[in-house]
């Protein structure tokens, strides 16, 4: 049996599709990195969804991107009651990305708390990180 702080296969499954079915998600042509673990991040072309006026990867994507990543991270770490909100993100944008390009988006969890998490992501392009963040999300009860 999961603990408070462990997901059921059951709840992890339905929360990672709910990620994916978000509309934005979908629209971005974003997708996981590895289906068998979602903590793993993600992934999404810049395709002309992504892009902004300079044929260039879109920063607000991004900043949505490293969003989604992070709570992807955090999911192994949520109980079946539980859910996490953003309260906080911080980006950095490193370098521009062209159009075509193949973007990874990985998260990890510097510290859960029993109210606060504290996660870090990264965007990629060839192994080359293109974009960091910080994000803060508050553990609240679901329901």
């Amino acid at each position: 049996m999961p603990s408070a702080a462990e997901p059921s296969a059951a709840v992890q499954a339905a929360r990672v599709q709910a990620v994916l079915d978000i509309p934005l998600h979908r629209f971005l042509g974003m997708r996981l990195r590895d289906p068998a673990d979602p903590s793993a991040g993600i992934w999404f072309p810049v395709d002309a969804p992504a892009q902004n006026q300079a044929a260039l990867l879109h920063g607000g994507v991004v900043y949505t991107l490293l969003d989604v990543a992070g709570f992807l991270a955090l999911l192994p770490h949520l109980g079946d009651a539980e859910h996490a909100v953003t309260h906080d993100l911080t980006a950095s944008l490193l370098r521009p990305v062209r159009a075509g390009a193949r973007v990874d988006v990985t998260g990890s969890v510097l510290r859960r708390g029993r109210t606060v998490a504290f996660l870090r992501a990264e965007a990629s392009v060839d192994g080359v990180v293109v974009a960091s963040g910080q994000v803060t999300k508050s553990v609240v009860p679901t329901g």
